[in-house]
């Protein structure tokens, strides 16, 4: 039987069952994609060798993004766009229920 507070992930083509709370799968799926994404990309420049080290170094680079506020900007951005194209919805949808 699966425990309900926990979640498998793949890290690194590498599956990993961590706990997890109730109500944070998607997010901690999104975590462990933004890690993939980090580690292949340091893999893919090929300058850093072993899997130990390509760890380190995109922890490294996620936490110095997370304290200059480069994750939250872009992560401010998205929502602007969002909120953005919501408004337009919002307003063609007003816009066709005045012209009914």
């Amino acid at each position: 039987m699966k425990d309900q507070n926990s979640l498998s992930i793949m890290i690194l083509d590498k599956e990993y069952r961590v706990a997890c709370p109730p109500g944070e799968q998607e997010s901690l799926k999104a975590s462990a994609d933004e890690l993939n994404k980090k580690l292949s990309e340091i893999k893919d420049k090929g300058a850093v060798i072993g899997t130990e080290r390509i760890a380190i170094m995109a922890a490294l680079n996620l936490c110095h993004e997370m304290l200059t506020g480069k994750s939250l900007e872009i992560e401010h951005s998205n929502l602007t766009t969002r909120i953005e194209d919501l408004s337009q919805k919002i307003d063609t949808t007003m816009r066709e229920i005045q012209l009914s």
